[in-house]
C-alpha cells in the first residue's frame, strides 16, 4: 500500500492529524478502487433527487471565532469587542468584521446563522458532532464512531458520472470525515497535494509505469474470463458486485475524467488569480471543478482557526484567503448558474469566547457560533438568528449544528431519519435532531 503524505495539522488538544494518500494496486496501477468505489452499490435502490445536486464542505478546523467573522460586537466593551473593525456589507445593517471584506460584498448571495449553539468545547467532541450529528461518546477516540456526512452521502447516492468518485477530500480528511461503521469502502478519497504548486499532480489516477491501455484491457479480459467461471459458483451475489465495482475501477483509471477534473491547469488564469494563487484559493476552484465533473460532496479545509493568542495576528494570516476564495466561489457557482444544484457550508466545530484572554486570542466556545450556507437553491441574503450583546450564548431562532446536516441531506434528497446498524447490531438515525432551518426554506 503507497501512502503519500500531506502536512500535519495540530490543534491544542494535542491530537495530530496526519492524512495520507491511500493508493491500492488493482494490476491497473492507480486506485485501491474495489474498496473506495463499493459504496456506490446501494446509490441505485437510495433512488437518485431529481436534480444533479451536490455539496462543497468547508471545514474551518479549530474553530473560528464568531467575533472576527461573521458576528462582530461594536457596541460591546473593547474585552469582548476584540480588536478587528466591523465592516457594512451589502445588507442594510449587518456587519462582517474587517477580514471579510470579500464576502461583505455578496452578502446577498449567502445566508449566516448566527445562533448554532452546542454544549461542547472539545475539538474531537465538537468535530465530530458537526461532521456526523453525533457527540463522541469517548472524546480521546480518534476514529468515526458515526458515518461522516460524506460517507453517508457516498453511500446512498453514489456520484454524478462513471468513473468520478463520489466524496472528495481536498488536503486530508475532515477531522472526522470518515466512515465508520459503513465500512472503509466508504471513507473519502483524499488529495493531500497542493494544487497551488507548480510541480502540484494527482499521482494515482493513472496507470503503473509499463503499463498501457491495451495491456490493461488485456488483463481485464482475463480477469472477465475468469470472473466468468467463478460465477457458476456464486449464488450470492457476491461476484456480481465485485464485478461492477472492478468495472468502475477500470473505468476511472483508463477513461481519464478523474484526471481531467483535477487538472487544475486547464482553468484561466484570471480565474485562478480570482480565487487566490495560494492553497486555499486553489482547493477552492478545484472544489468547484470536481463537483462539475460529477463529484457529489467535496470537503476542503482551512486549518489554524484554534486562535488562543493574538487573535488579530493570526486573523490577518489566514482571513484574506478564506475570505477571497469563498467569495470567488460562490461567485462563480452563480455565474455558472449552479447555484441552485450545489450547496456550501462553511463550519467549524465551535466559536470562541466572548471575553479576550490574557494572551490577546480566544478559547473554545460552543455555546455560540455562525455558520456560513450559499447556494441550495435556499433562500440566502440574510442572518438566521443572533447572538446576545456580548456573544455568550443564541438570543433568538437557536439552532444546533444538527440542523446544518438536516439541510444538506435535504439539499441532497437523503431523509434524514433512515436508520443503519451500527457494529453492535443497534439500529442509527442518520440524524436524532433532525429538524430543518424554517428561514431559508
Amino acid at each position: 500500500m503507497l501512502k503519500v503524505n500531506g502536512r500535519a495539522f495540530t490543534c491544542c488538544d494535542g491530537i495530530s492529524r496526519r492524512s495520507a494518500l491511500r493508493v491500492g494496486f488493482l494490476g491497473l496501477g492507480g486506485l485501491s478502487l474495489p474498496n473506495l468505489l463499493a459504496r456506490r452499490a446501494a446509490a441505485a435502490a437510495a433512488g437518485r433527487p431529481l436534480r444533479k445536486t451536490s455539496v462543497i464542505f468547508v471545514e474551518l478546523a479549530g474553530g473560528p471565532s464568531h467575533f472576527e467573522t461573521y458576528d462582530p460586537k461594536p457596541n460591546s466593551p473593547s474585552e469582548y469587542r476584540g480588536p478587528l473593525q466591523p465592516i457594512n456589507t451589502k445588507l442594510s445593517g449587518v456587519q462582517f468584521s474587517e477580514l471579510m471584506s470579500e464576502q461583505a460584498k455578496i452578502a446577498d448571495k449567502l445566508a449566516i446563522i448566527r445562533s448554532i449553539h452546542h454544549d461542547s468545547s472539545s475539538h474531537s467532541t465538537s468535530s465530530h458532532l458537526t461532521q456526523t450529528g453525533y457527540y463522541l461518546s469517548d472524546r480521546q477516540n480518534r476514529e468515526n464512531e458515526m458515518p461522516c456526512v460524506g460517507s453517508v452521502v457516498s453511500k446512498l447516492i453514489g456520484s454524478h458520472s462513471q468513473g468520478i468518485p463520489a466524496y472528495v477530500a481536498l488536503q486530508r480528511s475532515m477531522r472526522y470525515g470518515r466512515a465508520a461503521y459503513f465500512g472503509k469502502a466508504l471513507n473519502p478519497f483524499e488529495v493531500t497535494s497542493d494544487p497551488n504548486a507548480s510541480n502540484y499532480r494527482v499521482n494515482n489516477l493513472g496507470l503503473v509505469r509499463g503499463l498501457d491501455t491495451e495491456r490493461v484491457s488485456e488483463r481485464k479480459y482475463l480477469v472477465d474470463r475468469f470472473d466468468e467461471a467463478k460465477e457458476l459458483l456464486d449464488t450470492s451475489g457476491v461476484t456480481d458486485a465485485v464485478d461492477r465495482f472492478a468495472v468502475e475501477a477500470f473505468d476511472m483509471v483508463t477513461s481519464g475524467k478523474a484526471q481531467k477534473a483535477f487538472d487544475i491547469s486547464q482553468e484561466s488564469d484570471a480565474i485562478r488569480d480570482r480565487y487566490g494563487r495560494n492553497r486555499t484559493g486553489q482547493e477552492f476552484l478545484l472544489a468547484r471543478r470536481l463537483i462539475e465533473a460529477g463529484v457529489t460532496f467535496v470537503s476542503t479545509r482551512v486549518s489554524s482557526w484554534d486562535d488562543h493568542n493574538g487573535i488579530a495576528k493570526r486573523m490577518q494570516a489566514k482571513g484574506p484567503s478564506y475570505d477571497q476564495a469563498l467569495a470567488a466561489l460562490v461567485t462563480d457557482l452563480h455565474e455558472r448558474e449552479m447555484d441552485r444544484d450545489v450547496l456550501v457550508i462553511a463550519m467549524g466545530e465551535f466559536g470562541r469566547t466572548p471575553k479576550v484572554n490574557r494572551n490577546a486570542g480566544r478559547d473554545h466556545w460552543g455555546a455560540a457560533m455562525s455558520v456560513l450556507l450559499a447556494g441550495g437553491g435556499l433562500n440566502v441574503g440574510q442572518i438566521v438568528g443572533s447572538s446576545t450583546p456580548k456573544g455568550e450564548m443564541p438570543q433568538d431562532n437557536p439552532y444546533r449544528p444538527e440542523n446544518v446536516l438536516a439541510m444538506v441531506y435535504r439539499h441532497l434528497g437523503i431523509q434524514s431519519d433512515r436508520t443503519f446498524l451500527d457494529l453492535s447490531g443497534r439500529p442509527r438515525y442518520l440524524l436524532e435532531e433532525r429538524g430543518l432551518i424554517n428561514e431559508l426554506l
